[in-house]
């Protein structure tokens, strides 16, 4: 399906717009996403979707349960990470 190119890490809110720090509304994760380890904050509701689920299983098989970023790592693109997200809105 492609998605092992396009996890690596990002940032998210409700609107797809970034967070900082601490700022992590209840209900909302942060992810690193792409080459450039982008955080997303998005919400715990994707955790339940088929397609995000598939890029959970890629992400375990990836990095196991060591994170080097501290929280969740996705393997593949940002923009692949941008466009499944939209699609889970």
């Amino acid at each position: 399906m492609g998605f092992r190119s396009l996890i690596r890490k990002a940032s998210f809110s409700k609107t797809q717009g970034s967070t900082k720090g601490s700022e992590i509304p209840k209900g909302y994760l942060a992810v690193y996403v792409g080459d450039q380890m982008r955080r997303f904050v998005i919400p715990v509701s994707y955790l339940n979707q088929p397609l995000f689920q598939d890029l959970l299983n890629q992400a375990e098989e990836e990095f196991g349960y060591d994170h080097p970023m501290g929280g969740l790592t996705i393997p593949c693109s940002e923009d692949e990470f941008v466009n499944l997200t939209s699609r889970l809105n």
